[in-house]
């Protein structure tokens, strides 16, 4: 329970972790017009705090300090005090994180503690938690606030110099001027490919050290690759399977539940911060149903379909929108939800069932969390300890399904960690796109259906006055939209018709594309902003290439926008895909692997993938959409249009209805005869699906 002798500004907010803070004895102020004018009326330093839900030590910075009574009256004499939830404002934190790191020399994260000038906002300091008292060389809060109000006061001059270089830092990252001559080339894929091959952690998989993060466009890049050469480049298919072997068997991923948790602290994906995030389980679902087909593993299936059937469990609402995060605390203490002791395991089992689980996940091995209690984390599979037990290997694996499924059982009585059930517009775009992907790939009618939902929601409850919204909660949708909310829903949306046609749905996608094109795109230079035009005016104005935990909204909307273009013959849209590529060419080429969306959509400008309508009616539709959709092509479109849907926009008009089914195939803007003989067509895939012009 919050403390409520203390109400706040906050207390009129959606957002879950601003709401945690409403009854903080710190005057929190929601970022806006009121708070900016009295920063400036009394010429206060800005005191901005950027956090999220689920976040481990954004919990306990709020328990140490801002529920501290002392902490709080220092903040409140000194600053103005701002919180802000970074799911709904990742505009705010893209700006303040890049701040971060011109001012330190070093990444920021999260929670973000930044102090800015009260006329323009422009940051003079800043770091990321701080505790109460001072250790480990860090300064004690109050004391750290007391000499940054202090260096305000006595050294402006200072303070307006270093002022002017931040600006001037945004300025240059402001320019994207296309460089004269430039030409989308593929060198950087090769190049790519390498980097990602040097950053390879070779023993356990994933790239670089720890922290570990499960990097899906990283994956994704290698997979392409691996099929853009022909299926001959055995290591880029050996680094991506490797990883996400090592990631399905680590702790990072809930063996009970399912879905993954955001990063894992070591090396051997064991330990996670317990947060699961939905951003996170709509990328790797996708990837995990896109491994399944492309290797014919039945452990990728495995993850792709549990984690979409813990998303429609514990992450969809009655509405169909799907919640943001799960909490990584429960009682106070991170992963509890989710640890357990050998005599509590054995007390759920038989001697048989528990023979089989505590070598397959280490419980006879000494503890691995926090010296106490243990993560779930495969060391063995069944099958060698069947050979131990002497059992069959099909033995050891229904113990092990009835074993998995009481301990999940016992756990939904304990404690949940709390839930982030505001609905994000992009991120449930993410989790659209996967779920449509892996009920197509993997023949789940479900997951499409929970996909629609989500999709249905968005329209009716985020898509107003011809613009979308950002967020929703409790019946209520409010802050204008970014880049990301538009090319992912884009993105999630052209899936979703490739899993299943329904009319209206591409009209809806083309009028998302036409607010991208005329509220995002920098029109002198090429590229999109990360806000609108019409947007609040802050001190700069992203326009984002590299991926990080999401992919880069220029990189998905260049994507999207080639698919309509070539799918509706519509120039304006390749025109701008184009322009995008040119635009961020030069970071491109400096450091390819960062940038793997724009990667994906370089790869399909080069190399156009297919475009396959098929129109028909009944089973034979069905049949033929499967023969074309069913295989690893990850630049290829199918839509299966019903012979009776409604009329359709631009060229697709012309791929008219023959009274028995017939497909048009095209790859970019050429296409050939049309087919109506089912051989003709099924001859076009080879055994692994690939139709001459794929890549």
């Amino acid at each position: 329970m919050h403390n409520t002798t203390h109400t706040n500004r906050l207390i009129d907010e959606t957002s879950p972790y601003l709401l945690q803070h409403a009854h903080n004895p710190v005057a929190w102020h929601p970022w806006g017009p009121e708070a900016l004018a009295r920063a400036r009326r009394e010429n206060k330093p800005i005191l901005l705090s950027i956090g999220y839900s689920a976040c481990h030590w954004c919990h306990v910075m709020a328990h140490e300090s801002f529920e501290d009574e002392g902490t709080a009256r220092v903040m409140n004499e000194l600053f103005v005090n701002i919180k802000v939830d970074r799911e709904e404002r990742p505009d705010l934190d893209r700006i303040y994180q890049s701040a971060h790191q011109m001012l330190a020399n070093r990444a920021g994260g999260w929670p973000l503690t930044m102090f800015l000038m009260p006329d323009d906002q422009t940051p003079f300091f800043g770091g990321t938690y701080f505790p109460k008292e001072a250790r480990h060389g860090m300064p004690a809060f109050t004391d750290l606030c007391r000499r940054v109000a202090g260096y305000y006061r006595e050294h402006r001059a200072e303070i307006e110099a270093q002022n002017d270089s931040v600006r001037g830092n945004f300025q240059r990252l402001s320019v994207t001027s296309p460089t004269a001559g430039v030409s989308v080339a593929p060198h950087v894929l090769t190049r790519a490919r390498e980097e990602i091959a040097g950053q390879f952690e070779s023993k356990h998989g994933g790239f670089g050290q720890a922290p570990k993060f499960p990097h899906p466009t990283t994956i994704e890049r290698l997979l392409r690759h691996w099929h853009g050469s022909g299926r001959k480049d055995e290591q880029a298919l050996h680094m991506a399977r490797f990883t996400l072997h090592a990631m399905a068997s680590g702790g990072i991923y809930d063996q009970l539940g399912g879905g993954f948790c955001r990063y894992s602290v070591d090396e051997y994906w064991m330990i996670p911060h317990f947060e699961k995030m939905l951003y996170d389980n709509g990328q790797l679902q996708a990837l995990y149903a896109d491994a399944a087909i492309a290797t014919n593993d039945a452990v990728f299936r495995r993850i792709a379909i549990e984690t979409g059937e813990w998303v429609i469990r514990e992450m969809q609402s009655p509405g169909g929108g799907y919640y943001s995060a799960l909490d990584a605390d429960s009682e106070g203490e991170e992963g509890k939800f989710y640890v357990w002791m050998p005599d509590e395991v054995k007390s759920l089992l038989t001697p048989e069932e528990y023979a089989v689980l505590a070598p397959v996940y280490g419980l006879d091995r000494p503890p691995n969390f926090e010296n106490h209690a243990w993560n779930l984390h495969v060391f063995q599979s069944p099958a060698m300890i069947a050979q131990t037990l002497g059992i069959t290997g099909e033995e050891a694996a229904q113990c092990l399904t009835r074993a998995r499924q009481k301990l999940l059982v016992a756990r939904e009585r304990r404690v949940r960690p709390g839930r982030d059930d505001k609905v994000l517009t992009s991120w449930n775009g993410l989790m659209i796109k996967g779920m449509a992907r892996a009920g197509r790939l993997l023949d789940r009618p479900d997951f499409i259906a929970s996909a629609e939902r989500a999709f249905d929601f968005i329209r009716a409850q985020l898509w107003k006055n011809d613009r979308l919204l950002a967020t929703h909660k409790d019946g209520r949708s409010h802050l204008n939209a970014y880049l990301d909310d538009y090319a992912f829903l884009i993105d999630g949306g052209l899936e979703l018709l490739q899993a299943r046609w329904r009319d209206g749905d591409l009209e809806f996608l083309v009028e998302l594309a036409e607010t991208l094109l005329d509220h995002f795109e920098d029109k002198t230079s090429g590229g999109f902003y990360f806000t609108a035009d019409d947007h609040e005016k802050l001190i700069h104005r992203p326009k984002p290439a590299s991926d990080d935990a999401i992919p880069s909204g220029n990189g998905v909307a260049a994507q999207v926008l080639l698919r309509l273009g070539h799918l509706l013959g519509a120039t304006h849209f390749l025109d701008a895909a184009h322009n995008t590529l040119v635009a961020l060419w030069r970071d491109i080429e400096r450091y390819p692997s960062v940038y793997n969306s724009l990667l994906a959509a370089v790869d399909e400008y080069l190399h156009p993938g297919e475009i396959i309508v098929i129109r028909g009616t009944g089973q034979p539709l069905a049949d033929w959409r499967q023969a074309a959709a069913a295989h690893y092509a990850p630049s290829r479109l199918v839509m299966a249009i019903p012979d009776d849907a409604a009329p359709l926009p631009g060229v697709l008009a012309e791929r008219v209805a023959r009274g028995k089914v017939t497909a048009y195939c095209c790859a970019g803007l050429s296409c050939s005869a049309p087919i109506t003989e089912a051989s003709v067509f099924y001859a076009l895939f080879g055994k692994n699906g690939d139709a001459p012009q794929t890549r």
